[in-house]
């Protein structure tokens, strides 16, 4: 799904998406073309309308406040909390999971044996937190998991910073032992700054995709962890797909949509908005 740069395009012709189907504009004059395919001498030509293309953008759409930028951990945890993506925002069939919110203490670590193992929070982090949701087994379908984090550091570089090292962990470990009898395998990552690819929704983007598997469950799965930066502040979604999901329809049930953009660019408008200048 691309994200921002949607762009309207004016034209004469109407589209059927669905069907890929145009259908041509009259000149308004009541004149059909003739059996050769030229108009007749008493029909004045027009010019068909030119669509203009939307100005691409430059810069992220947001001015911070520096008033507004937090700098204890209460502050941090109040902007987390009002930012941070629950089951309403990735669709309806979502539901919370139990436990719903990370512990406050909670820091992931990839050790040097690319096993993920619980650390100490970092002094460049005010505040994280993790909201976990799911869509429940239904219609011979698995459950398949989901969550959002927000996490707010000291400052920009900081969060920089944890940019760098994230994409480097999948570099380092394309391989890595999660949890609970979880695993992924053939992680590939790609960073992109503003402007790059069409990625206009934040300062700073990366993605990466793999596969997922669980002890439990039989076959290999579709992982996606996508995180992106604004300022002081990260977000990230992760999907851990489930039997019964395409790739294109993770980690919706109607392939329609795709909740994992949704719930990303919600939760970075909602940091322009705790952030921003006020009009």
């Amino acid at each position: 799904m691309a994200y921002g740069d949607r762009r309207l395009l004016r034209a004469c012709c109407a589209v059927m998406v669905g069907g890929l189907i145009a259908t041509g504009c009259g000149s308004g004059d009541g004149e059909k073309p003739d059996d050769e395919g030229r108009r007749s001498a008493t029909a004045t030509p027009t010019k068909a309308p030119t669509a203009t293309p939307a100005p691409t953008p430059t810069a992220l759409d947001f001015t911070p406040d520096p008033k507004r930028a937090p700098k204890t951990e209460a502050e941090a945890r109040r902007l987390a909390l009002a930012v941070v993506a629950g089951p309403e925002t990735w669709g309806p069939e979502y539901v919370k999971r139990t436990p719903y919110l990370s512990d406050p203490a909670y820091w992931p670590v990839l050790d040097e044996t690319c096993s993920w193992e619980t650390g100490s929070r970092p002094s460049t982090v005010l505040y994280s937190v993790t909201a976990s949701s799911e869509v429940p087994a239904t219609g011979g379908k698995g459950v398949l998991r989901v969550a959002a984090t927000v996490t707010v550091h000291r400052t920009e570089t900081d969060a920089d910073w944890e940019m760098a090292s994230t994409l480097e962990e999948a570099l380092r470990c394309p391989d890595q032992q999660l949890r609970g009898g979880e695993r992924i395998s053939g992680l590939i990552s790609i960073g992109k700054a503003f402007g790059d690819g069409g990625m206009y929704t934040a300062e700073d983007s990366l993605g990466e995709r793999g596969f997922y598997e669980r002890d439990d469950v039989k076959g290999k799965q579709q992982y996606g962890w996508t995180q992106s930066r604004i300022g002081q502040v990260t977000v990230a979604v992760v999907v851990k797909g489930a039997p019964g999901y395409a790739e294109q329809a993770t980690p919706t049930t109607t392939g329609t949509i795709q909740p994992q953009a949704n719930a990303l660019i919600a939760m970075l408008q909602r940091v322009k908005e705790q952030l921003e200048v006020q009009s």
